[in-house]
This record gives C-alpha cells, sequence and structure tokens, in this order.
C-alpha cells in the first residue's frame, strides 16, 4: 500500500470538506431572519454584519487555504523527517522537533492574523487589542503550543514504551485526566493573558452569589477579566469541580448588561451545573481520547507509514501529526456530529433552569445582547448547525424559553 499517498489524499479531502462548510456559511447570510430575532439588529447594524460575516468569511477561506498548502508542502516534501534529522536520536527531542517545524511555519501565518485582528476587527469596531498586545500573545501561545504538544509527545512515549498494548486505555485515561486538569487549571492560566479584579459588593454580586448558594453551590470568587483590552464582544463563564465555583465575568458585560441580565446567564450555568454536563462532557472527552488512542496505537504498529514520509523509525511526533490532521480529522466529522448533538440538548436545559429561576424574559434579552454583541449570524444553515453548531441556533433558544 502506498501509505503516502492514501495520507494525502485524505489529508485534501479534509481540506475540501471544510471548504464546502465555509461555502455554506458564507451563503447563509441570504437566509431569511427568524421573525422572533428579528429585533436584534436594526437595518443599519444588519448590513454591517452582513458585510463583517462576508469579509471574515472570505478570509477565513483564504488563511485555512494558506495554512493547508503550508501543511501540505511539509508532508509531500518529508520535510518532517529532515528537520528531525538535524536533532538527536533521543525520542522526546525527536517530539520536539517535529512539533517545532509546524510551530515555526506558522510565522508565515501572522500576517493573516494580524489582518484579522488588527484590520477586519478594528474595521468593524470590535478590535481593543494594541500592537503590543497582539505580539505577546502570540509568544505567549507559541511556547504554551509547543510545551503541551511536546509534553503530550514525551506522555506517549512512555505509555507505549511502558505499557505496549495497553496503550489504548492508559492513555485514555491519562489525557482525559489531562483535559480535567488543564479545565482545573484554566483560570490560572488566563492570567497570562488578562487581568482579574474581585467584582464589587452590589446587588450583581449579591444576586450572583445568592443564585448559586440557594442551589447548592459555594462560590470562592466572583471576577472581572479586563476583555476590553482586546474586543468589545462579551462573555461569562464559571470554573471550578464540584460544589465551589468561582464565576467569572467579562468586563464588556458587566458594562453592558443589567444585573437581572447577568443573573440569567448564569442561571443557565447553574443548569449546566446541576444536570452533570461538566461530567457527561468529560465522559465524551474520554470517548475521544479512546479514539485518539486506538489511531494511535495501530499508528505506532505500522513503522512503513513512517518510512514513507522518510523517517528511519517510528516517530512519535509524527504520530501526533498524522493522527491529528489526517486519521482522526477523518472521521471527526461523525464524533463531531454525536457531540455537538448531545451539546444543543443540554443548552435546552439550562436554559430552562434559568427559566425555572425566573429569568426567562431576562434570558432572552441577555442572548439578544450578546448576539448583537458578538455580531452572530442569526439564521445559520439548518445543515451547518447539526454538523457544527454546539449550541442551538439564537432562534430556537427562543422559542423554546418562550414554550415553556
Amino acid at each position: 500500500m502506498d501509505f503516502k499517498a492514501v495520507a494525502i489524499t485524505v489529508f485534501i479531502l479534509v481540506y475540501l470538506y471544510q471548504l464546502l462548510l465555509s461555502v455554506i456559511g458564507m451563503r447563509s447570510e441570504k437566509n431569511p431572519i427568524p421573525a422572533n430575532v428579528a429585533d436584534v439588529y436594526d437595518q443599519e447594524t444588519y448590513e454591517r454584519w452582513r458585510a463583517y460575516h462576508a469579509e471574515k468569511s472570505r478570509f477565513g477561506i483564504l488563511t485555512s487555504t494558506a495554512s493547508f498548502v503550508i501543511d501540505l508542502v511539509l508532508l509531500v516534501s518529508n520535510a518532517y523527517a529532515a528537520f528531525a534529522g538535524l536533532f538527536p536520536a533521543n525520542p522526546v527531542t525527536q517530539v520536539f522537533a517535529v512539533m517545532l517545524l509546524p510551530a515555526l511555519t506558522s510565522i508565515l501565518l501572522l500576517p493573516f492574523a494580524w489582518h484579522n485582528t488588527m484590520v477586519i476587527e478594528e474595521k468593524y469596531g470590535f478590535n481593543r487589542t494594541t500592537p503590543r498586545t497582539f505580539w505577546a500573545d502570540q509568544v505567549k501561545e507559541f511556547v504554551i503550543s509547543l510545551g503541551l504538544l511536546t509534553g503530550i509527545g514525551a506522555l506517549l512515549i512512555w505509555v507505549h514504551q511502558a505499557l505496549g498494548d495497553w496503550l489504548v486505555p492508559v492513555f485514555a485515561a491519562l489525557m482525559t485526566l489531562f483535559m480535567m486538569l488543564f479545565s482545573f487549571l484554566y483560570p490560572v492560566m488566563s492570567k497570562i493573558f488578562n487581568k482579574f479584579e474581585p467584582l464589587e459588593e452590589g446587588e450583581l454580586r449579591g444576586k450572583l452569589a445568592g443564585l448559586l448558594e440557594k442551589n447548592g453551590y459555594h462560590v470562592r470568587d466572583i471576577k472581572v477579566m479586563d476583555a476590553s483590552r482586546r474586543t468589545t464582544k462579551s462573555n461569562a463563564y464559571f470554573t471550578g469541580f464540584g460544589k465551589m465555583k468561582t464565576i467569572v465575568l467579562y468586563d464588556t458585560l458587566v458594562s453592558s448588561m443589567t444585573p437581572d441580565e447577568i443573573c440569567a446567564v448564569f442561571a443557565h450555568e447553574l443548569g449546566h451545573g446541576l444536570h452533570r454536563d461538566t461530567l457527561k462532557r468529560q465522559l465524551l472527552v474520554f470517548v475521544q481520547m479512546l479514539v485518539l488512542s486506538v489511531l494511535a496505537w495501530l499508528t505506532l504498529r505500522t513503522p512503513e507509514l513512517f518510512a514513507a514520509f522518510g523517517f528511519n523509525e517510528v516517530n512519535y511526533g509524527f504520530a501526533m501529526v498524522l493522527i491529528m490532521s489526517v486519521e482522526f480529522a477523518l472521521i471527526s466529522p461523525l464524533f463531531g456530529l454525536i457531540v455537538n448533538y448531545f451539546s444543543r440538548k443540554a443548552e435546552y436545559r439550562a436554559d430552562a433552569q434559568a427559566v425555572r429561576e425566573g429569568y426567562g424574559e431576562a434570558l432572552i434579552s441577555s442572548l439578544k445582547k450578546l448576539a448583537r454583541q458578538n455580531f452572530s449570524d442569526l439564521s445559520p444553515s439548518p445543515l451547518l448547525v447539526k454538523l457544527q453548531y454546539s449550541h442551538p441556533t439564537l432562534s430556537q433558544r427562543i422559542d423554546a424559553i418562550e414554550g415553556r
């Protein structure tokens, strides 16, 4: 079997599939807006949204195509093997080398990232990132991603060499624990990019704390994140395992919503907690890690695959490249279809919790504000919703809220 030809063919097919979805997304701007969300944008803002959506879509296709061409050249030219040959033969060093090459070539995509943030987002009034912050973020992301990928590669080496065929369940379990730990440490890692200040005492703090404590949660703290350093868009979340939670609000959210609207957002998040959606999500993560582990096991048992790309022996770093960009990429649409279906169901349940807490109307108004601030697509293609959306559309959510 010509492993190289098969891998490159799959890689191209995955790109073409993503391109097709992007084209379908571009055409959604022509869809009629449902009546229950017609008030989100006035006519002038709607025309700005159409222009923004079209420009972002076209530029997204250009960016993904540039990335595809770079990665395709690396695969076809056996560049990974040639670059890894410049480094010592130590397995961990080889993982670092293979991870370093795409990280270095990603520098070629920096002009695209700059244009997206500093030109397009600026043009439509969303960007607040300074050039200094932009470049600092790029350096931080480069270092963190390279370190994480090398660490995962080192873990793969250790598990495979120590346990052999037990790789599948053990690596899946360890990666799931790693993802849980990463989620737990996310607030800590966020401090690398943002500053957090305690929410001042007052009506909002009291309502948020009361809402969670009423349902058996304990509030460790309520923080406001300086999201406005980079964007005008809004978001919020709470973190922590078990009953102890830290609430994080974007400062853009605090400045644009009423206390009841913010409480409605967190009543929704509370619904996720009460329905153990985080735990269920971790089970889905384990299934995903199990699939990745099976692919890793099969890949590492096929030395001919590595020889086809110029390697003299199995290279754990290149195995990760093949798994993520070729093997799992081929089956991820099916996996995503299943995961997103359950995710949308969970969003409906969480919205229902906000209604039960008495925040139904406030939730609708907050969702409309979020859609307006984030320039959301109000009438996306139903096909894209099924394939890619982890949340129902705004119109669908409002229908469900008003029907309760």
